[in-house]
């Protein structure tokens, strides 16, 4: 009973599904034409075999010693790098067509009142006086913002209430998105400013003060809070505002 029992059908299965390239195969090549990595890809290069190169040049090989006289190189100037604090970085692309730029500033909700880290009458302020201040329109609201509190912070500030659907990378890739976007401590200003990098976009991140926080907030959250703002890059630091007392 075991083996196989139907030798023509298991040899026109072992064409179709094993040896023909697929939908992805088919996909993936497609798109690196249509859309190439940076730089470009490199170009063709004929009758190229093991140890030559076209044009029947011959392409000298690092054998024993030599290899692992390079190998070493490579891993002494990569740990260089990383004492000395360098990093790689890709440039982004140009953004085509660019994002659609509104006159305002845009303002990134946070759930920091929802998860009882901040005062909620301290957060209204602070985003008040932001508002005032850097002349937000819009607030995007975070998906654990409940309805109550966002409208109740919509009257107290004026700012329009947006629901984002998609994540705020994409939007800000996309449009349209304010000139300037602020936002509170949260991981999201570690990816944001690379999504509409070289169209004018600039993304502050607002600190939060000491005095904001609710006597529930544990250490862990103080020292979140303080590490994702130190750790920020090409983001501007706004400082934290005195806030009146809840009450």
């Amino acid at each position: 009973m075991l083996g196989v029992t139907d030798l023509p059908t298991y040899l026109a299965g072992l064409v179709l599904i094993i040896l023909l390239p697929g939908p992805n195969s088919l996909y993936v090549p497609a798109d690196i034409r249509r859309h190439p990595p940076l730089g470009g890809l490199p170009p063709p290069q004929a009758a190229v075999g093991r140890g030559h190169l076209g044009g029947g040049r011959a392409v000298p090989r690092l054998r024993g010693q030599a290899r692992r006289q390079l190998s070493t190189r490579r891993t002494t100037l990569a740990a260089d790098r990383c004492r000395t604090g360098q990093r790689l970085r890709l440039e982004p692309r140009p953004l085509r067509p660019a994002p659609r730029l509104t006159k305002g500033t845009d303002l990134l909700g946070t759930s920091l009142v929802e998860t009882g880290v901040v005062d909620p009458a301290r957060y209204r302020e602070a985003v008040r006086a932001l508002t005032l201040e850097h002349g937000a329109t819009r607030y995007f609201a975070h998906r654990r913002e409940s309805l109550e509190y966002l409208r109740a912070l919509s009257q107290a500030t004026g700012l329009e209430i947006v629901r984002p659907d998609l994540p705020l990378e994409m939007i800000a890739r996309r449009g349209p998105v304010g000139r300037r976007i602020l936002s509170f401590p949260s991981t999201v200003v570690h990816t944001l400013p690379y999504a509409p990098a070289g169209t004018g976009v600039t993304v502050a991140v607002c600190e939060i003060d000491p005095d904001w926080l609710t006597r529930s907030a544990s250490p862990r959250a103080r020292g979140f809070l303080a590490g994702v703002t130190d750790t920020a890059r090409d983001v501007h630091r706004l400082p934290a505002r005195a806030a009146p007392a809840a009450g």
